[in-house]
């Protein structure tokens, strides 16, 4: 099921971005896909803080992941963030663990997963951004029917 979305603004992205986040369970994995500046971090920042942890979320390009621990209801949720824009290679991602991660059955978000696509089966879910204007944006989240 796809459902695609048009944003004028961060606060925009953000709101739909936590309309999103509703849907979402652990053991989830979203690939986040879009050119530079499309508003990958901006829609991860809506989900954090959909699930409360968004005065943690920094963009991880220069660390490649962080865990943010947060809440929904009454249970709390760990998600785990990759920005993949720095790595260039499969060995360097083998070297890190990125599979036993995502595996792992936390909620994981991946920034530039389109970079890999050898992993684009893993991927429950799929968001990508992109320019309609300078001011606005595209967005389309799919969902994978396993």
């Amino acid at each position: 099921m796809t459902e695609e979305f048009h944003s004028c603004s961060e606060h925009g992205t953000r709101q739909i971005a936590r309309h999103f986040a509703a849907s979402l369970h652990p053991g989830d994995i979203i690939s986040l896909s879009g050119q530079l500046g499309a508003g990958k971090t901006v829609f991860m920042r809506g989900i954090a803080e959909f699930f409360n942890c968004d005065e943690q979320l920094s963009s991880p390009t220069f660390s490649l992941f962080n865990i943010y621990q947060g809440t929904f209801g009454c249970e709390e949720v760990a998600l785990h963030h990759f920005d993949l824009y720095r790595i260039k290679s499969l060995r360097e991602l083998d070297a890190i663990g990125f599979d036993e991660y995502l595996q792992s059955g936390y909620l994981s978000i991946v920034e530039w997963a389109d970079r890999f696509p050898y992993y684009t089966s893993l991927y429950t879910h799929s968001v990508s951004l992109e320019y309609t204007n300078d001011q606005s944006r595209r967005i389309r989240c799919k969902r994978t029917v396993r």
